[in-house]
């Protein structure tokens, strides 16, 4: 079996497609997988509520708690994070930097998904900054969590038109429905061992 620790800060509608899509059936080598765990750096977070939902595991490490100490706050990470003993680590909506030393303890086994089509737009407000430069096309990728912030290899993408009219709320929007297809599909091809898309 296959066990899969995702880490979230909000609502976890990607955690919860991630979760959704495993519990369907089997990988392509018959092995079943599972999200086994659910983290959140914040209290109540809606995606907690709606793991447990699930019967998955959920902890919580209040990053707030640790005032400046990241590596402490890490170190809390890593220890709730280990306890599950996962394979793969998905990073889903979660929104704190990780320092070089949490990267390398997870190196090749995190993955993480960016609402923008990355090398384009790395780090925050993506879609304000896609429309501000007038692109035809938005979209959201997957891909390995390295030492640079999004940075890391691409596993997969998928495209967006931009229409006429649209604003942040409403490319958001849809580049979500994309995000909640494509995540899952690269984490199943992962964990098939057949890398990208």
């Amino acid at each position: 079996m296959k066990r899969v620790a995702v880490l979230i800060s909000g609502g976890g509608s990607n955690m919860l497609a991630l979760a959704q899509d495993l519990a369907k059936g089997p990988l392509s080598g018959g092995a079943r997988a599972w999200v086994v765990q659910v983290v959140s750096n914040v209290p109540g977070a809606g995606g907690l509520a709606r793991a447990q939902e699930l019967g998955i595991a959920v902890a919580t490490v209040d990053h707030r708690s640790f005032g400046a100490d990241r590596a402490g706050f890490e170190e809390m990470m890593r220890a709730e994070i280990d306890r599950a003993e996962p394979d793969v680590v998905c990073l889903a909506g979660f929104m704190r930097i990780l320092s070089p030393g949490f990267v390398r303890a997870y190196a090749g086994r995190m993955l993480n998904i960016h609402p923008s089509l990355l090398p384009k737009y790395p780090g925050l407000h993506t879609h304000a900054r896609a429309l501000a430069a007038g692109d035809s096309e938005a979209g959201c990728s997957v891909h390995l969590v390295t030492e640079e912030l999004d940075g890391g290899p691409i596993l997969g993408q998928a495209r967006v038109p931009m229409l006429p009219g649209d604003t942040e709320q409403s490319l958001a929007a849809r580049v979500l429905v994309q995000e909640h297809q494509l995540y899952p599909m690269v984490l199943r091809r992962f964990l098939e061992g057949q890398g990208g898309l």
